[in-house]
């Protein structure tokens, strides 16, 4: 009896601790990533509106399906009926769902509106290319030397010198050697595309509500605008070979000011940029990491 309550109080705190992993996925997870931009907000709503058509669509096919095993087998009917037509019915299931895709088109063709109206002024565009198995991330207009590295999946081997030990902020397999850094509160332009040479890629992340595919020899375009801080995972939802698994994108969040002191600084020292920027957004407990890891 003691281990089915720790059970059942387990899973209740595995339900309701959604804070602890807010972007990242969490395991049994059902739902969407709790959102952290608008679109992503907008993607929750019609998530949940949708099923409010789903649900009594689904009992009531159920229903009758039970009611036609019950009611018109061979048993209870041993003379089948010869009704071919019935006017009231089929306007019934011609009109119903007209009706329905009706409601689910609009809210749908809106969120798609605001989802591909992209912004005239954004405040930071990012082109993103995508290799076999890499991101090479450059920030458009940061210099005459545009700021531009690689972003590759953290090993386990690298995380001591990484200051990145801690797997329930740098989850094994999503955690990344350098993040995307952006700023909180500012609309991002993503250019998206992939190396001449390679295969389609795609480049996604949940929690921004945003998933475009990266084509080599064409430059797609997304945007998002992150209206809090943290670290956020995706990965490649793009069968693109062998290591398709082992992709991910993870992007930093910050405040404005710490955003603008990790790109000066990264133009000419990039590990010691996001070392500090770590130890400024990680807390006390990370400072003693990094500095042990210079």
């Amino acid at each position: 009896m003691k281990k089915a309550y720790a059970a059942l109080t387990a899973l209740v705190c595995l339900l309701f601790a959604s804070g602890t992993y807010a972007d990242q996925p969490t395991p049994w997870q059902a739902t969407l990533q709790p959102a952290a931009t608008p679109i992503m907000r907008e993607i929750h709503w019609f998530e949940q509106y949708t099923l409010w058509f789903i649900v009594p669509i689904t009992l009531f096919v159920l229903i009758l399906l039970i009611v036609v095993c019950f009611k018109f087998r061979a048993g209870a009917n041993p003379v089948p009926s010869r009704t071919s037509h019935n006017t009231l019915i089929e306007v019934i299931w011609t009109v119903g769902p007209v009706l329905v895709l009706l409601f689910l088109a609009i809210p749908s063709f809106n969120l798609l509106t605001a989802q591909l109206t992209l912004p005239e002024n954004p405040d930071v565009t990012i082109k993103a290319t995508a290799t076999q198995w890499q991101w090479n991330y450059e920030y458009e207009g940061s210099g005459e030397t545009p700021l531009a590295f690689d972003s590759y999946l953290l090993k386990d081997q690298d995380r001591a010198a990484a200051g990145k030990e801690d797997k329930s902020v740098y989850p094994r397999l999503l955690a990344v050697d350098n993040e995307l850094v952006l700023p909180v509160n500012k609309t991002v332009r993503v250019l998206v595309t992939a190396a001449p040479t390679d295969v389609i890629h795609a480049f996604a992340m949940p929690s921004f509500g945003i998933k475009i595919d990266a084509v080599p020899g064409r430059l797609n375009e997304t945007w998002f605008r992150a209206e809090r801080e943290g670290l956020f995972y995706g990965q490649c939802s793009e069968l693109c070979g062998k290591d398709h698994a082992f992709m991910p994108i993870a992007i930093r969040v910050v405040s404005e000011d710490k955003y603008k002191q990790w790109l000066t600084a990264a133009a000419s020292d990039l590990p010691g940029a996001y070392k500090t920027l770590m130890a400024a957004t990680d807390g006390p407990a990370k400072t003693v990491d990094v500095a042990e890891a210079q």
